[in-house]
């Protein structure tokens, strides 16, 4: 615990601390922590979200404080687990289970990425810390911090203000901050490993660390400690765990694909179905047929691993009634694989009693494999140089030609669309081609150069430094060279057509072998911050109305900002060089710098002895931008001793990233076969029986960046109280609400933008003919969001059978959650409990409920962590009027239950032994998968796939 000023305020502090998520159990674990655990700055402390040392944490604005102790007690091994257990923090698309899809030129996914999402304002929103100062943004991304290079093993606490602090440290803070405090004073050696082991196999976790520190700054007036952490995440396959299942039709579930391992065959102009065959049956024109599900087919399931009829229902398309799916969001990997090397060392010199210098060094390796379904191969009749060639009548293909042929026209009959003789246009699934894989290898590090101490009545704190992640990506299996590609299909060499037990030719392995682009450089990117920062704070030698002294802080950061992203120049010729590689020379940009100069001052005035106000305001001047302003107004009234109501004001921004900005424009030719002029035709879906709708549109999507983007701007509030009555109980609530306007938005969806179509109708450009060329989805500042809710904390404890106990209570209740896509639009209805399809997914209630109880070297704890059911997706047929017969649109909470006991009955160990996912809870049943999966039945935004695991970490100092 830390010693206080005042003594007659103990009691009520050390309930505000509690208050702040730091429950009893992590509490008494820390007792036995060495000293260097109470971090101290010259007896005092800087909180995050405030300049001013302290000597105590009582502040106005809401923080979460999380021990060492109670991140192992809970077998945590990353910053990202850690991110997952906090209530606070969003059911995003930032985790390494999340957004497994293959990304298209211009995102580039997240590549091994792990980001910290606060208060549902995505991870480019939320600043991450590393002992109160910024690292760099990932080199790939240009926007988002990777917590895989924070070094976890030398954390000793991770503060996370869950408040806007653009008053205090400028751009990206609008969700809050999260700050990751290494140890200060260590010294001896400590070694731990540990194993996290899932019961279904799939995903384990195994991590060790060495930690050692030399010299005591009391003592000896220096300290040296460094550390270093391995870590490696196996792979966890879709096809590993049951509740990874598309076909469950009963219950509106069926995958959105038609690349199948065997071909589906599918209209084309001068193909050999032409536009399609009309069913003799229906009369309905069919566009997707698969001779398996033809009836007195052998049926879908016959063709191959993971297949089965596509249900043209769920997917309102009639033309793909006798079409074959494939599971492929079960075929996907979700855990990425990834090995994690990090390093941290610190040195600290006592130059005297006031003052020290300090040098600091972080550095890590990240290597990531994403591994994603083989490739779906769509063809061609007369295809270009980045089309696959049609399946051709010729000496080889003439058995299978033949085949598929016949069996079309025995159910089909004479029909003048059925020619014999014309290539075959159909959709594949390449199994002989493998997985698709990339291989990201990320390299960051952090130099510091600081000094801190005492000058009269007054504290600073000035730091230089310079962080860097650079990172790079190459393809690593399953995609080929195009032209060679293209050789082996004209020729007829690979064969879409086969069952299985069937094998591709030797001649066929062989060409894919010779086409194999394996070890490519896909792109790479580097992101760079220097910083010189200086902040000063102490008391101004007078008092108000109370007997506190006022206190202020000034402070400057000059920045600069650094950012480049390239790769090979072939890629510019996109599939004409290698097949479905997500390759992104279009968005290649040459270095690019801006300079960032802030001056920030924050003042706290203890009006009486009850009531406290902190002002603060920050302004930043961005190369390019301009200037911009940002104040935070925040107070405490403590009207009695065991009461404290406490509230804030402020504004926030973020700049757009260099990628917003500056990335190159990209026109992609869309690849669907679904989409009509929505002109003229009601929600643009391509129907070849429903007049206005008959004809197929396949513009050109048009993305990129525009350097007249401005910063998205936000105001957010806050009211919460806090109650402590005894030393045992306390609670406190915090209402909170964030709106953001001019906000950065791109890639509008495109189902949004043509059943909206007299909004968008400037985005789809026409030719002179009329005819829809080109759809527009660049970035632009347009529209807002409006996010509000309720933060819960309380804590409980006493004594029990001669031990401690105590149960803590942290939830969060969204509210509202509203947006709106352009500025002349009224906000939408609340969208809190529905489903959101790309970013974060606004469950209504979250909480995690423990308790713990500690007896002599033995302790124990038992977490719930619950997240609340919403309402599910609707695909387009249910959305039409179609209900399966199992369907349902509520989708179930989740409820995890965690275990973990620890022993400390040798000197100098400490064993803990934990169950993840006690009753081995699956994840609640949804129709969608994120990042486009339609099916596989689960959400990674909410659920932890590996199902039950077994957590050990031994611990040993000597």
């Amino acid at each position: 615990m830390n010693t206080f000023a005042k003594p007659g305020k103990r009691r009520l502090c050390i309930a505000l601390l509690a208050a702040l998520a730091l429950p009893a159990m992590a509490q008494q674990a820390d007792d036995k922590q060495p000293a260097d655990s109470k971090v101290r700055t010259l007896d005092r402390l800087t909180v995050t979200g405030s300049r001013i040392q302290r000597t105590d944490m009582e502040a106005a604005l809401p923080i979460t404080v999380i021990q060492r102790a109670e991140i192992d007690a809970q077998g945590i091994t990353s910053a990202e687990q850690l991110l997952q257990q906090l209530n606070v923090a969003s059911s995003g698309p930032d985790n390494l289970a999340a957004n497994s899809g293959v990304a298209p030129p211009g995102t580039r996914g997240n590549n091994g990425v792990s980001g910290a999402n606060l208060r549902g304002q995505g991870a480019d929103a939320t600043l991450v810390l590393l002992n109160g100062r910024r690292v760099a943004a990932h080199g790939l991304a240009g926007q988002v911090v990777d917590l895989n290079s924070i070094p976890f093993a030398a954390i000793e606490r991770v503060e996370v203000l869950r408040d806007g602090a653009s008053a205090v440290y400028g751009t990206d803070a609008i969700g809050g901050v999260i700050n990751f405090i290494t140890r200060r004073n260590y010294q001896g050696y400590t070694l731990s490993a540990g194993a996290d082991v899932t019961q279904q196999g799939g995903g384990e976790i195994y991590h060790a660390s060495l930690l050692g520190g030399w010299g005591d700054l009391d003592t000896d007036h220096w300290n040296v400690w460094a550390a270093l952490n391995v870590k490696r995440n196996n792979i966890l396959r879709g096809n590993q765990r049951d509740f990874a299942n598309s076909f469950q039709a009963d219950r509106g579930l069926s995958p959105d694909t038609r690349g199948t391992p065997f071909a589906n065959v599918v209209s084309g102009t001068g193909s050999l179905i032409g536009s399609g065959l009309r069913d003799p049956d229906s009369n309905l024109t069919k566009t997707t047929i698969s001779v398996l599900d033809l009836p007195g087919g052998a049926g879908c399931e016959a063709g191959g691993d993971m297949m089965g009829p596509y249900d043209d229902k769920v997917w309102s398309s009639p033309g793909a009634s006798f079409g074959c799916a494939w599971d492929y969001g079960r075929a996907r990997t979700i855990q990425q694989p990834v090995d994690t090397v990090q390093g941290i060392g610190r040195a600290t010199f006592r130059i005297s009693d006031n003052h020290e210098f300090f040098a600091e060094f972080m550095g890590s390796k990240v290597s990531s494999t994403r591994r994603f379904e083989a490739q779906q191969i769509s063809s061609s009749v007369n295809a270009s140089a980045t089309q696959l060639d049609a399946y051709e009548l010729n000496a080889t293909t003439q058995a299978t030609y033949d085949a598929i042929y016949n069996q079309l026209h025995d159910y089909f009959g004479d029909q003048a669309n059925l020619a014999y003789g014309k290539p075959i246009t159909y959709r594949w699934r390449c199994y002989a081609c493998g997985p698709r894989q990339l291989e990201t290898t990320t390299k960051a590090y952090r130099l510091l150069f600081g000094l801190n101490g005492v000058v009269g009545r007054w504290d600073y704190d000035i730091g230089l430094s310079r962080a860097e992640s650079r990172a790079q990506t190459a393809l690593a299996g399953g995609y080929y060279y195009t032209p060679q590609l293209k050789a082996a299909l004209k020729s007829g060499l690979l064969n879409p057509f086969l069952m299985p037990g069937q094998e591709q030719s030797q001649a066929a392995y062989d060409a894919l072998a010779a086409a194999d682009a394996s070890g490519l450089l896909l792109y790479k990117g580097v992101s760079t911050t220097t910083t010189l920062d200086a902040s000063f704070s102490g008391g101004l030698g007078f008092k108000l109305w109370g007997e506190e002294e006022v206190k202020a802080a000034v402070g400057f950061d000059l920045r600069r900002e650094e950012y480049e992203f390239n790769g090979p120049s072939d890629w510019s010729r996109g599939n004409a060089f290698v097949f479905g590689a997500p390759g992104d020379a279009s968005n290649y940009m040459s270095p690019k710098t801006r300079n960032v100069k802030a001056l920030f001052t924050e003042l706290n005035l203890p009006v009486m002895d009850s009531l406290e106000v902190n002002l603060a305001v920050r302004h930043d001047r961005y190369d390019g931008f301009g200037g911009t302003t940002n104040p935070k107004y925040s107070f405490k009234w403590q009207p009695i001793d065991w009461l404290v109501f406490r509230g804030a004001y402020s504004t926030g921004f973020k700049v757009p990233d260099f990628a917003k900005l500056f990335r190159g424009i990209t026109e992609t030719q869309y690849t669907g076969l679904d989409l009509a002029d929505p002109a003229t035709c009601p929600n643009g879906r391509y129907n070849p029986d429903v007049a206005n709708c008959n004809v197929q549109i396949r513009p050109d999507i048009v993305t990129g960046g525009n350097p007249n983007l401005k910063p998205e701007e936000a105001k957010q509030r806050s009211l919460g109280f806090v109650i402590a009555p005894n030393a045992n109980f306390n609670l406190s609530v915090d209402w909170w609400e964030i709106e953001r306007i001019n906000t950065i938005r791109s890639g509008f969806n495109l189902s949004t933008m043509t059943a909206n179509y007299p909004l968008y109708a400037a985005n789809f450009i026409r030719d002179s003919s009329g005819a829809i060329v080109q759809i527009d989805q660049r970035y632009i500042n347009t529209g807002g969001t409006l996010t509000s809710g309720i933060e819960l904390d309380a804590n409980l404890r006493g004594e029990l059978a001669g031990g401690a106990w105590n149960i803590h209570l942290n939830g969060n209740y969204l509210d509202t959650f509203k947006t709106k896509s352009f500025d002349s639009l009224p906000y939408s209805d609340n969208l809190v409990g529905e489903y959101e399809r790309y970013f974060n997914l606004p469950i209504k209630w979250k909480h995690t409920l423990g308790f713990g109880w500690q007896k002599g070297d033995w302790s124990h704890l038992l977490t719930q962590v619950h997240r609340g059911g919403y309402k599910d997706w609707q695909p387009p047929g249910i959305a039409n009027g179609y209900v399966p017969a199992n369907y349902s649109r509520d989708v179930d909470s989740y409820t995890l239950y965690n275990y973990s006991v620890s022993w400390a009955g040798i000197d100098n160990m400490k064993l803990t032994f934990g169950i993840r996912n006690l009753l081995d809870t699956d994840p609640p049943f949804t129709l969608r998968y994120l990042d486009d999966g339609d099916g596989a039945g689960w959400e990674a935004r909410v659920a932890d796939p590996r199902g039950r695991s077994f957590n050990l970490l031994a611990e040993y100092r000597f």
